[in-house]
């Protein structure tokens, strides 16, 4: 046993509320957000003591609120997830007392899965990448600039500096003809230079153009939006504007990443996209991603998931890297079911994932996970670990308006155990 007073690992909170709760954010502070099904957002300024119901934003009182950003006690985003405009993102800038909507998916037929947000401009805008459900052959990606101060934000594409006159709403860059002129035009510019002429050219330029490019989406591969994770949070080592996720399917799960340092020559490539060795289905895949800072630069990274049809599968519902996304390995010590998201606490490097059927956490980034049940001698509920969909640590959020918070002792006592 640990040495000195036990103390319970988990706090179940009141949230006043029934709905199916997807999306939660830890600002600090004591201040947290949380969001839902029926256009229900929350909001707490005391460290979950007290959860207040916020406005339901206009318009949005038959939406699924999946994904919420929140920056202060005053300053938040929502992404509501459905097929086309019941897709939408709105803003508060006022402690969610009123909304603005800044965004509707223009795509009739897509369906947002993930959003991830920071500050910009000396705190005056928002920059928001969403990502979401392949349509006609591409995967959605938007990149937003919100601002804080006026109504207005407009759509930025990637790498901005390519093609001023690139009219594309998604980003990094599909294949268009804006783009295709603009690399027509330096391969002309370049012929005269090389040995191959005009020929050389024209495949030097495909070939950049192919490193810009959007990737196709594989047969039947698709996005989860269980948790807001499908998108990764943001490593320190990222240069702005990298932007990872993972998908899953019937063709397998894969990691995605998108890198915006500075990249020239041949061959650079922008897109990393690697497989990652999880459960394969139509309701399987990766879920979720998250990663952590590591020594000299690099970075580490754990993706769980599994098939959510079958919760209390341990079968390839874990993956780790620490090779920055090259390689992908199963854990050797699964997560003891399908696991819908996963956090790291940085400061104990303990990984945590959440699920239907439990909790488990790691402590060798990602190889090995272990059980983290409730303490029957502490009082705490036989359920307290279960019925979660996503998290922001400490807080955990499920069905039917379930809010729990996780004691931080509760990883370092677990150790001793």
């Amino acid at each position: 046993m640990a040495c000195g007073a036990a103390q319970a690992q988990w706090e179940m909170e009141s949230s006043g509320t029934m709905a199916d709760l997807r999306g939660i954010d830890n600002v600090g502070g004591g201040v947290a957000w949380a969001s839902g099904t029926n256009g229900t957002v929350l909001r707490t300024e005391d460290g979950g003591y007290l959860w207040q119901a916020c406005a339901v934003p206009p318009g949005a009182e038959h939406l699924d609120f999946r994904g919420v950003q929140a920056f202060d006690a005053n300053t938040a985003i929502v992404m509501s997830s459905g097929k086309g405009d019941l897709s939408r993102l709105y803003k508060t800038t006022d402690g969610c007392h009123t909304w603005k909507l800044v965004f509707t998916n223009p795509d009739e037929d897509g369906f947002w899965d993930s959003i991830r947000a920071t500050f910009s401009d000396n705190r005056r805008s928002i920059d928001t990448t969403i990502v979401g459900d392949p349509i006609q052959g591409s995967f959605t990606l938007f990149n937003l600039s919100i601002s804080l101060r006026t109504e207005e934000s407009h759509i930025v594409s990637l790498p901005s500096d390519l093609c001023e006159l690139q009219q594309s709403r998604q980003l990094p860059l599909p294949i268009d003809p804006c783009l295709r002129s603009l690399f027509n035009r330096e391969a002309r510019l370049e012929a005269p230079a090389l040995e191959g002429g005009t020929a050389q050219a024209e495949r030097d330029m495909e070939a950049r153009f192919r490193a810009y490019a959007n990737p196709a989406p594989l047969k039947g591969e698709t996005l989860f939006a269980a948790s807001n994770s499908s998108i990764g949070n943001h490593s320190d080592t990222w240069f702005l504007p990298d932007i990872a996720f993972v998908t899953g399917g019937p063709s397998g799960a894969r990691f995605l990443h998108y890198r915006g340092w500075p990249c020239a020559g041949l061959g650079c490539i922008y897109w990393r996209m690697t497989k990652v060795p999880l459960a394969i289905g139509d309701s399987a895949g990766a879920f979720s991603i998250a990663v952590r800072a590591d020594r000299k630069g690099s970075w580490l990274g754990v993706i769980v998931g599994g098939d959510y049809r079958k919760p209390d599968s341990g079968i390839k519902n874990s993956a780790f890297s620490n090779d920055e996304g090259k390689t992908w390995y199963l854990s050797v010590t699964p997560p003891h079911g399908y696991r819908s998201a996963v956090a790291c606490d940085a400061a104990t490097k303990t990984w945590i994932t959440v699920g239907p059927n439990g909790t488990d956490i790691s402590t060798d980034d990602g190889k090995n996970w272990r059980a983290l049940h409730p303490d029957p001698a502490l009082h705490e509920a036989p359920d307290a670990d279960r019925n979660s969909n996503a998290l922001s640590l400490p807080f955990v959020v499920g069905p039917h308006g379930r809010i729990g918070k996780l004691n931080a002792k509760a990883l370092t006592q677990n150790e001793s155990k």
